[in-house]
C-alpha cells in the first residue's frame, strides 16, 4: 500500500472495454480486495468489435467477453459488475452516458473511483478518452441532488466520491506495491482468452510492473494520477 494512503471501504473501476482494467490497474484492485475493499467494475462497452475473426458476430463476442470479464474479476476479488453494454468504438461524451455513469456511482456508492486518464497525451483510442471523461463527469454529477434528480428514488441518493485514481497515466503521483498481487493480475489477464493469445504480452506486463517498482526498491508497482476532490 502507498504510504499514507487511506484504504477505501468501497471502490469502483469505470472503464471502456473488458480487459482495460486488467491491463491498467488490476494488481491494485486485487490488493484492495485482499485488504477488504468492496470492488465494483463498471464497463461502458461490451468490447463487441474486438476480434480478428471474420466469422464472429458481435453479439456472440459481447457474451464471450462479458463472461471473460466476470472470470477475470473473480481472480481479483471483484464483488459486483455493472455492464452498460454500449457498442465498442462508438462511445461519445454525452449527457445520456454521463447519466448512466452517474447512476452507477450513486447505486454503488464508492469512496474511490479508478478510471482511465482522459488527459493522457496522444491517447488514440476514442473509447478510452470517453470512458475517462464520462467517469469524471459522472463523479461530479453524482454528488449534487439537482443533477439527474429522476434517479433519486427507490433508495438511490446523491453520493460524493472524494478520491479518484487515474490509470494509464503518463504523470503518476502515487504508486502501489503490488508485489503480492502481480500474479493475480496475470491470472486475470489470462481469463481474457479471446484477446490474449501471445504469452509474451503477459511477460511485458510483469516487466512494466517491475520497472515501476524499481525506483522504490520493490518487486512490482502500479502507478496512478491521484486526485482528491474534497
Amino acid at each position: 500500500m502507498a504510504k499514507g494512503f487511506e484504504l477505501p471501504k468501497r471502490a469502483m473501476a469505470i472503464f471502456a472495454h473488458p480487459d482495460d482494467a486488467e491491463f491498467g490497474c488490476s494488481a491494485t484492485v486485487a490488493l484492495f480486495a485482499q485488504m477488504g475493499v468492496h470492488v465494483t467494475y463498471c464497463l461502458l462497452t461490451s468490447g463487441n468489435k474486438g476480434t480478428h475473426d471474420g466469422d464472429m458476430p458481435p453479439d456472440r463476442l459481447a457474451r464471450i467477453r462479458e463472461k471473460e470479464q466476470r472470470a477475470a474479476g473473480k481472480e481479483l476479488g471483484v464483488k459486483d459488475f455493472v455492464f452498460l453494454r454500449h457498442d465498442d468504438g462508438e462511445l461519445e461524451v454525452s449527457m445520456a452516458l454521463r447519466a448512466e455513469v452517474c447512476r452507477a456511482i450513486r447505486a454503488g456508492r464508492p469512496d474511490l473511483v479508478l478510471t482511465q486518464d482522459p488527459w493522457r497525451p496522444y491517447q488514440t483510442h476514442p473509447d478510452h478518452r470517453v470512458a475517462g471523461w464520462s467517469a469524471m463527469d459522472g463523479v461530479i454529477a453524482a454528488r449534487d441532488h439537482l443533477f439527474f434528480p429522476e434517479q433519486l428514488r427507490n433508495g438511490i441518493t446523491h453520493h460524493r466520491v472524494p478520491r479518484v485514481l487515474l490509470f494509464g497515466t503518463t504523470e503518476p503521483n502515487i504508486w502501489f506495491d503490488v508485489s503480492a498481487t502481480i500474479d493475480k493480475k496475470i491470472a486475470a489477464l489470462k481469463a481474457h482468452t479471446s484477446q490474449i493469445r501471445n504469452p509474451g504480452l503477459l511477460d511485458r506486463m510483469r516487466a512494466f510492473a517491475a520497472t515501476a517498482g524499481r525506483a522504490w526498491g520493490i518487486e512490482a508497482a502500479e502507478g496512478f494520477r491521484y486526485l482528491e476532490l474534497g
